[in-house]
C-alpha cells in the first residue's frame, strides 16, 4: 500500500487552545466491526472526546492531557501505544507533526 493521501483541515476554533492546528485522516479498512485508519494533527493545542481507539504513533510528538485528575499526561512519539476510551476529555500538544494508526 503506498501512503495515504490526506487533506489538512482547520481543527474548528471551539477547540483550539493554541497555534492553528489542522488535522487529516484516511479509512485504511473498515470491513468488519472496527476502522483501521491514519490520523494525522499539525503543531498546536487543542481539545477533543474521544471515541474507544487503540493507536500507535508513525511519526511526530504530542503530549496528551486528560481532564479526569486521576490519570497522568502523557508524552508520545513514533512507536507508542495508547488505548484511549470513548468520552474521555483531551488536551493534545502537538510539538512535532503527528501521525498515528489506529483502530476504533
Amino acid at each position: 500500500m503506498t501512503d495515504p493521501a490526506l487533506t489538512h483541515e482547520q481543527v474548528p476554533l471551539s477547540d483550539v487552545v493554541a497555534g492553528a492546528p489542522t488535522t487529516a485522516s484516511a479509512v485504511l479498512d473498515d470491513t468488519g466491526d472496527r476502522e483501521i485508519g491514519v490520523w494525522e494533527m499539525t503543531p498546536g493545542t487543542a481539545t477533543d472526546t474521544e471515541t474507544d481507539e487503540l493507536f500507535v504513533v508513525l511519526s511526530g510528538r504530542a503530549t496528551i492531557a486528560f481532564a479526569d485528575p486521576s490519570l497522568d499526561d502523557l508524552t508520545v512519539g513514533p512507536g507508542s501505544v495508547v488505548r484511549l476510551a470513548e468520552g474521555m476529555r483531551t488536551t493534545w500538544t502537538v510539538t512535532e507533526t503527528l501521525r498515528k494508526v489506529n483502530i476504533a
